[in-house]
């Protein structure tokens, strides 16, 4: 969901377009990087189309020859990778935000099998809001950009708060999606609302 200001001029660069890419990129900066396990995913996900011309597309659209998991890369790299990735996987999943989604939701498995992932699940113990709770923190390992912080509003809802956040909201709404499934949370829900270029928070709720 956006935000509608019409001070804010980013509302008209919709999630995914050419313009919402170009300002993102020209807000990054060399030190911005993203482990290379985020577009090793990107990969995997384009790579289901069967169609290994597109792979390398996606993968000279990043400007990165070889990709190891726990390799930093620019955050442009994967950006550019993500909004080609999302456009060759639009139809086949019904649009652009689902299309975002798919491809987070995807980055979240790569996430939580990489060594900070897995001390988070080991840390939360079966705990999903324990889990949620420490995500910040333990997803702070895996890119030096942007802050995140969960305030609760009740044992099972909370809102996350990400600023200078790369990635467009329905990608870490695909992120987050991910990281509930894998935590076994019954009935999750996730919404997310771009609050301008590189700020966005998401509503999150399970049942107990």
């Amino acid at each position: 969901m956006h935000r509608h200001d019409e001070q804010d001029p980013w509302v008209v660069a919709p999630p995914g377009s050419d313009e919402d890419l170009a300002r993102r990129l020209a807000m990054a900066s060399p030190t911005d990087t993203a482990r290379g396990m985020f577009l090793r995913t990107t990969l995997d996900a384009v790579r289901c189309l069967g169609d290994e011309d597109a792979v390398r597309d996606c993968q000279r659209a990043s400007g990165e020859d070889k990709l190891v998991d726990f390799f930093a890369y620019p955050v442009s790299a994967s950006l550019r990778m993500v909004f080609i990735a999302a456009r060759m996987l639009e139809d086949r999943c019904g649009g652009i935000d689902e299309a975002l989604r798919a491809l987070g939701y995807r980055a979240a498995d790569g996430f939580l099998c990489s060594a900070a992932g897995m001390a988070l699940q080991l840390l939360a113990n079966g705990d999903v809001k324990k889990l949620v709770d420490n995500l910040p923190a333990t997803y702070r390992a895996s890119v030096s950009f942007g802050s995140r912080s969960i305030v609760w509003t009740g044992p099972t809802r909370g809102r996350l708060i990400m600023r200078r956040e790369f990635m467009p909201y329905p990608f870490l709404e695909g992120v987050l999606m991910g990281v509930l499934d894998k935590a076994c949370a019954r009935d999750a829900r996730v919404r997310g609302h771009q609050l301008s270029t590189l700020e966005s928070e998401y509503e999150v709720s399970w049942q107990t």
